[in-house]
């Protein structure tokens, strides 16, 4: 109950409702753009000074151990489900969209543990960034294999070593990956100066950029019209299925609570922003109706509405 109290969780419904009405309601996309760089940049801060506290742990090592294997099994999983009913390149297109990671429900759900009073370590936002990109090189992979076993090499396609270089350079990953090294290097001088900055201004900012998605999200649901059924059942159903894996192996790991929850919370989240723009140039055989309508459409929104708190109560009963 208290998610749907939250003003940031209020903002993302009211942006939602705002779309459906179909209201000229709208953030400019270099606003967006701003806001979505300083939420990355503020994440990256606050798991840099937490780090810097910290030291690299037994817990610190496990978590990443854990947040690649999950990087690796979801779009596994998703590939092998999707693909006996969708075409092959849109299983693969969806199982990477699935496999990696939305980099604002995981902002939101370490807000949401602030609040809570739970802890995590900042190196979870280290583990969210190297979620990104093995699912972008698992739909290459399949996809080439696909490719030649149909002989289709009438598609223009750019090459592998440019697909790469850009997955692992994306400039909002870079900005996490920099400005948490800098919260490291720089350490408790820093947090002090900078906490106006990267506390005290992002409740503000992730509620007005979760405005911005709302809008979205809304105008992105009605790209599944005569989707198959399993894209609304794979959608729903497949972040839940991956967040109770997630639990299981936060379990078996030993995770402290924060941490798990936040692995819960990757494993269940789908890319909208990262993985469709390579998709865009990897596999133009398949429109980005499909895999922007179920991740942004129809999973960030349950997600942030519901997914957060029910992983959250999930990993309370058992971790």
């Amino acid at each position: 109950m208290n998610n749907f109290l939250d003003p940031a969780i209020l903002f993302f419904i009211f942006g939602v409702l705002a779309g459906f009405a179909k209201s000229n309601l709208e953030i400019p996309q270099p606003i967006a753009r701003f806001l979505s760089l300083y939420l990355l940049m503020a994440l990256g801060l606050k798991g840099g000074f937490a780090l810097y506290e910290s030291g690299v742990t037994t817990e610190v090592i496990t978590s990443l151990g854990g947040a690649i294997f999950m990087a690796i099994l979801v779009p596994s999983i998703g590939y092998l489900i999707l693909s006996q009913k969708l075409k092959k390149l849109d299983a693969a297109a969806v199982a990477a969209t699935y496999g990696s990671i939305s980099a604002v429900t995981f902002i939101t759900a370490s807000q949401s543990l602030d609040e809570l009073g739970i802890h995590y370590g900042g190196h979870m936002a280290a583990a969210m960034a190297l979620m990104e990109s093995p699912a972008i090189i698992f739909a290459i992979i399949v996809a080439s294999k696909i490719r030649s076993q149909q002989q289709t090499h009438d598609v223009a396609r750019p090459s592998l070593g440019k697909i790469f270089h850009e997955s692992f350079t994306d400039g909002g990953q870079l900005l996490l990956l920099g400005s948490m090294i800098i919260g490291i290097i720089s350490g408790d001088v820093a947090h002090e100066v900078l906490a106006p900055f990267s506390i005290d201004l992002f409740k503000g900012i992730l509620s007005f950029f979760l405005l911005d998605m709302g809008l979205h999200a809304a105008r992105n649901i009605s790209e599944l019209k005569n989707k198959p059924a399993i894209c609304f059942y794979y959608a729903i159903l497949g972040p839940v299925s991956h967040a109770i894996i997630a639990l299981i192996l936060a379990k078996l790991l030993g995770l402290e609570l924060g941490n798990a929850i936040l692995l819960m919370v990757l494993s269940s989240s789908a890319s909208y922003i990262a993985v469709p723009a390579v998709l865009r140039q990897s596999l133009p055989e398949v429109s980005p109706a499909l895999y922007m309508g179920m991740s942004l459409g129809l999973t960030f929104s349950l997600n942030i509405i519901f997914g957060i708190p029910l992983y959250t109560y999930l990993a309370q009963q058992w971790i």
